[in-house]
């Protein structure tokens, strides 16, 4: 395994992070458990979870996947061997069933109270703003959406004066931000130094071959600000395994029992970019799962990568890319696809 640290920190991390949202939907107890044994076996010590998983989410499920991360720290005694990072939900319909509001200093209480309920622990070591709670262009919007911008932003100051108490209080060590834009980012970079409050350390954003947006602003943020980038769906749901080409749906897929996931993915230009990425791998001796992720985790701004798996084999090949390095030629053919179908799936 190959390691870093959180910016601004003294926190180890491995470069690969444990992604968890499928286990207590797709994935069991005893698969999540095994994964997580598997996992810290290979020298993977960075777990990610948030209240809302599994996904989708539901009120029946919310908090399953922190119950069953708990039940393995109390199992295994391994809490000490894990830096764990979670997330507060953002608001809206699609959290209702868990509280309104959405981000505020109130609901930042109510909930670290509870995640660490779930996760039979004292604390988490990076607390993540799932999302923020104004309108932004994530989670498949492609263009920010202006109308937006006539609503009321986030209390930035009142956040991170709670999230500093937290850190007080020994429940919380480092914070994060999570789909934000450089906008949003600077905003909490400009309050914490100016108030001398806690500082975010990393965001957590969406990033893979065929969704290279982060590059367009969010990048610059990473390296002058340093503040690192937890990359998420590096592979796209699964598309840029290549299981999902030509039509196929495969026995048990995310893709095939929650299309909507993989919708944003799915369009004409992603799929030409697939195949053409799907060549790039197969010339040089690599899957495209390797090529994918391998992309993602020699980036310079890229502080780790969140892999996730419904099965062992997956798994396997997520966590193994870190042993592989992209020479500048496979580098320069994949920059010249992205040049030709720059960033097809938003």
């Amino acid at each position: 395994m190959k390691y870093t640290t959180l910016p601004n920190t003294d926190i180890k991390v491995s470069k690969i992070c444990l992604g968890t949202m499928t286990w207590g939907n797709q994935n069991t107890e005893a698969e999540g458990h095994e994964q997580m044994d598997f996992a810290l076996e290979q020298g993977v010590n960075f777990f990610d979870v948030a209240e809302l998983y599994p996904v989708p989410a539901n009120a029946e499920t919310y908090g399953d996947t922190e119950r069953i991360i708990g039940t393995w720290f109390k199992k295994t005694g391994n809490r000490d061997k894990v830096v764990l990072a979670s997330k507060i939900a953002g608001g809206g319909d699609y959290t209702a069933h868990i509280r309104n509001g959405g981000i505020n200093k109130e609901n930042i209480f109510d909930a670290i109270d509870k995640s660490l309920q779930r996760l039979q622990t004292d604390y988490i070591d990076l607390y993540q703003l799932h999302w923020p709670n104004r309108g932004v262009n994530v989670f498949g919007v492609r263009d920010y959406p202006y109308k937006t911008a006539e609503q009321e932003a986030e209390d930035y100051l009142g956040i991170l004066e709670g999230l500093q108490e937290l850190i007080k209080a020994g429940k919380i060590r480092q914070v994060g931000l999570s789909n934000e834009t450089p906008w949003g980012t600077m905003k909490y970079l400009q309050a914490s130094n100016e108030y001398n409050l806690p500082r975010p350390v990393t965001v957590q954003n969406s990033y893979s071959l065929i969704h290279r947006g982060y590059e367009v602003g969010m990048s610059e943020v990473s390296m002058r600000e340093n503040i690192g980038l937890l990359a998420y769906s590096p592979l796209a749901q699964g598309v840029l395994s290549g299981k999902y080409l030509d039509g196929n749906l495969p026995d048990g897929a995310r893709g095939t029992l929650f299309p909507r996931f993989i919708a944003r993915y799915k369009n004409e230009n992603s799929e030409n970019a697939v195949r053409k990425y799907l060549e790039i791998a197969k010339k040089h001796d690599l899957t495209l799962s390797e090529l994918s992720l391998a992309f993602v985790n020699q980036l310079p701004f890229v502080t780790s990568n969140i892999i996730g798996a419904t099965r062992m084999d997956q798994l396997k090949e997520n966590i193994n890319s870190i042993h592989v390095d992209l020479s500048d030629e496979i580098i320069k053919e994949i920059n010249a696809v992205h040049a030709e179908i720059p960033n097809p799936a938003p």
